[in-house]
């Protein structure tokens, strides 16, 4: 069994190698962690080109939803983008925020860091910034964040009960998230959640749907919403890596789904200054 630090080296090593890919390969990959089907779709991925703010530059194809069409951003807000990538969804959340608002992208792999800041400055956007950390401790200060947006990320981290903390503590009393994430109905075959190319492809990384809900709820959101979901489907020529066709055809006729979700909730406006309940004490 891998240890978080592991899985968290495992997830830069990959999306170091990833940063240097174009879009296409990403995109007809499992979250971009190498040219894993030879059927030429995206198996996550939603269209993003007809929102206002896209940049062709900072998409890199990663994404599994639209966050930051949810994420009912106003003029004047500071927004931070969790897992910015290349700057895709921060680009799009500027173009809400306006020049008087902020954005903070915060990238745990340097090279997506590097890129990000390289597109700010093509776009001459002085608003928005790039800062790389863990997204479990992140380089910001308490209550700082009007919105929260974060797009195929969570799944990738061990620990998703301690980013909801984190998002709780940066997030300002009345303050919102929206983020889109892979989760699952039933679990997976062990051999795909043991598997590494899944892991930082998202799949394996993902945790039951009861289960993510209830951690959001556990660290103190209320007005829990599932703003969109839809299903995901792992194309055979990926599964044959590690499943044998007898388990390929239990997986497919079973009730294990695998769902791309988009989820909004809100820190209440009472909640106090430091935290998320039990981690003050």
């Amino acid at each position: 069994m891998s240890t978080d630090n592991e899985l968290k080296e495992l997830v830069k090593q990959k999306y170091s190698e990833i940063a240097l890919q174009d879009k296409e390969t990403n995109a007809s990959s499992c979250c971009g962690s190498g040219g894993c089907s030879i059927e030429v779709y995206n198996i996550m991925s939603d269209d993003y080109t007809n929102l206002e703010g896209y940049n062709a530059d900072a998409d890199l194809g990663l994404g599994c939803g639209l966050p930051t069409k949810f994420a009912k951003i106003k003029k004047g807000d500071v927004v931070i983008d969790l897992g910015s990538g290349a700057g895709n969804d921060a680009f799009i959340a500027r173009s809400e925020t306006g020049e008087t608002g902020k954005v903070i992208g915060i990238d745990f792999t340097p090279a997506m860091i590097e890129k990000a800041r390289v597109n700010a400055e093509k776009l001459a956007f002085h608003n928005v910034e790039f800062r790389q950390g863990d997204i479990e401790h992140m380089p910001v200060t308490a209550n700082v964040a009007d919105v929260i947006v974060s797009n195929c990320v969570l799944n990738l981290v061990p620990n998703k009960d301690g980013v909801f903390r984190e998002i709780f503590r940066v997030l300002k009393p009345g303050g919102h998230f929206s983020i889109s994430d892979v989760v699952l109905v039933n679990d997976l075959p062990e051999a795909l959640r043991c598997a590494a190319e899944m892991y930082a492809g998202c799949v394996s990384g993902a945790i039951p749907k009861d289960e993510y809900l209830r951690l959001i709820e556990a660290n103190g959101f209320k007005a829990l919403q599932l703003q969109k979901q839809k299903p995901i489907t792992i194309p055979d020529d990926i599964l044959k890596n590690y499943l044998d066709d007898a388990a390929i055809t239990a997986f497919k006729s079973g009730s294990t789904g695998i769902f791309s979700v988009t989820v909004y909730a809100e820190k209440p406006a009472e909640a106090a200054a430091c935290c998320a309940p039990g981690c003050c004490d």
